[in-house]
């Protein structure tokens, strides 16, 4: 891996400092709550992982497969569910983390599809956001940061399946990569 190539954006102490006050304020707010925590795959694995290492509450957890882009750079807009839940949710207290929610439009359909299963509640908690590509307004209950209209790759997320083991996030700098976006 050439991290000459990867500008970082996000470090990996302000990663960790983040996910630390969302686990806080997700505990404070759901202490009274059945919570299940739901992991949008495959970029928030890592994310969910610290996250619920921070949250001092019994959880449940799944996970479900969501794609939009591909090995490409760019959303197709159209949203494929690879993988269904494996369990009910109906009655619970539903958080979904997601890595990145870029246009919206992938998080849209996905609330869409989970209200139909009857949950007490549905909350968002995102990783990034990207607010100059926002297509749809999506509430959003835990934000950890804003991010530029870049590729953005790293701590789960990926380009074509590489780079998720970075440490922090990054955006992806040498010109054939930019010219393919």
């Amino acid at each position: 891996m050439n991290h000459d190539e990867i500008e970082e954006l996000i470090s990996a102490d302000r990663l960790e400092a983040c996910v630390e006050e969302m686990g806080r304020e997700i505990t404070r707010d759901f202490a009274d709550a059945e919570l299940h925590v739901i992991g949008v795959l495959k970029g928030s694995f890592v994310f969910m992982a610290d996250l619920l290492r921070e949250i001092d509450l019994e959880a449940s957890t799944d996970f479900l497969g969501l794609s939009s882009y591909g090995n490409s750079r760019k959303s197709s807009g159209v949203v494929r569910m690879d993988q269904d839940l494996t369990m009910p949710i109906e009655g619970k207290d539903v958080l979904i983390v997601e890595d990145i929610v870029d246009t919206g439009l992938t998080m849209s359909y996905l609330l869409d599809n989970l209200r139909t299963r009857k949950p007490a509640s549905m909350h968002v908690c995102t990783l990034l956001t990207k607010p100059s590509n926002m297509e749809a307004d999506i509430p959003i209950d835990y934000q950890g940061f804003e991010v530029p209209d870049r590729f953005v790759i790293g701590y789960g997320l990926d380009y074509a399946e590489y780079y998720r083991n970075l440490p922090y996030i990054g955006a992806l700098t040498s010109q054939e990569t930019a010219d393919a976006q």
